[in-house]
């Protein structure tokens, strides 16, 4: 069973937020303490941590068909059209870790704030033949 938000055909899908990586990271600062220059580690990743976790509230991604689009609370911050991507992947997906996607301009590099299964299954059916395929 799916949990993405699905809307009309004009709309698109907005996936669902995945809070895994930014409570990783603040459980990962929380382990700093056990280093003798506490507190400072730990205050400087759990900082990052939460500061991913407010993104992972606040920041939605809808693929249309025609477009990527980012939201910060349902305004559109930007728009990456397909057409002018070249490439994409997926680094370390199981914790979740980066989305990697290349445009014609410029690559992009992407913390996965989103459930990665329904990023990778909705990236692999608007831009499967980009995916860049382990050798």
């Amino acid at each position: 069973m799916t949990t993405q938000n699905q809307t009309n055909s004009q709309e698109g899908v907005i996936l669902a937020p995945s809070f895994r990586l930014p409570i990783l990271i603040i459980f990962l600062g929380a382990l700093l303490l056990l280093l003798p220059l506490k507190p400072w580690p730990t205050v400087i990743v759990s900082s990052f941590g939460f500061f991913l976790l407010l993104q992972s509230f606040t920041l939605k991604l809808q693929f249309t068909e025609k477009d990527l689009v980012v939201l910060q609370l349902g305004r559109e911050l930007r728009r990456f059209p397909f057409k002018n991507w070249i490439a994409w992947k997926l680094l370390f997906p199981i914790i979740p870790g980066f989305f990697y996607f290349r445009e014609e301009a410029s690559p992009h590099l992407l913390p996965i704030l989103f459930n990665p299964k329904e990023l990778q299954d909705q990236l692999k059916l608007k831009v499967g033949d980009l995916e860049i395929k382990p050798n």
